[in-house]
């Protein structure tokens, strides 16, 4: 009888230390969904802001919308100065210059997409962001650009929305850290200055090689030498991605 009632208290113990582990994790799942703790919770889908800072790699990048001049002066400076750059297109550019499009491949740049109709992902239903992305990646199929996996939203601006959208989608979402406004025009050296004092290891700098940016190419001839001079390396957005430490951002 004795034996009987050990076997019996082994029994409950067991018992209760499942039911103590259960309760411990289930805690532990709760508090990870409400934002205190995370340990069991997946990662947010998330926009690359920075490459790795201990690195002296930087990418440059810009941004094509609308317009067929100015790019050919940006791609000259590029090539002259031996640095390699990714162009973020939208799929209505591209399909309006397939031309100019190779000529930025064959130039060894990178590309990504800017969807197809350049509006802002913010102002627009997820469903029709979804049709956006769809389409955009039709066209650059059909223009023989098959991985395009790095997605920039319209004027940089995106929520926790899209960047689920993009994550489901495979895309990589790009921002930027350093911002030379050059689509405004605020005089050469404006831009340069920008550049030369804001850039550091890992940045992202957004350019635009749109017909509205009408100096961006004469401050590429002090910039691309410039911060070679400091040590700075340009890389591909891709190079850059697989160093990164990605950081999420979102744009008001």
């Amino acid at each position: 009888m004795n034996n009987f009632y050990v076997f019996k208290i082994k029994h409950i113990k067991r018992w209760l230390l499942i039911v103590i582990l259960a309760l411990f994790t289930a805690v532990l799942l709760t508090i990870g969904e409400n934002g205190v703790l995370s340990v069991f919770s997946k990662e947010k889908p998330v926009a690359l802001t920075k490459g790795n800072a201990d690195e002296p790699n930087i990418a440059l990048t810009f941004n094509i919308s609308w317009g067929e001049e100015r790019v050919h002066d940006i791609l000259e400076k590029l090539e002259q100065h031996q640095v390699q750059a990714t162009f973020f297109v939208s799929g209505e550019w591209a399909e309006r210059h397939p031309t100019i499009l190779e000529k930025i491949s064959e130039g060894e740049h990178e590309l990504g997409m800017l969807g197809y109709r350049y509006k802002s992902y913010l102002d627009q239903e997820i469903d029709q962001v979804r049709k956006d992305l769809a389409y955009a990646n039709e066209i650059f199929n059909k223009l023989g650009y098959e991985e395009m996996k790095l997605l920039r939203p319209p004027s940089g601006q995106f929520n926790e929305d899209v960047l689920e959208l993009a994550n489901q989608l495979n895309y990589n979402v790009i921002h930027w850290n350093v911002n030379t406004n050059d689509w405004e025009n605020p005089g050469t050296d404006a831009i340069v200055d920008t550049v030369m004092k804001d850039t550091t290891n890992g940045d992202i700098i957004l350019m635009h090689a749109s017909d509205s940016s009408k100096q961006t190419a004469d401050a590429l001839s002090t910039i691309l030498p410039g911060l070679k001079n400091k040590g700075f390396q340009f890389v591909s957005m891709t190079e850059l991605i697989n160093q990164a430490h990605a950081d999420s951002e979102l744009v008001e």
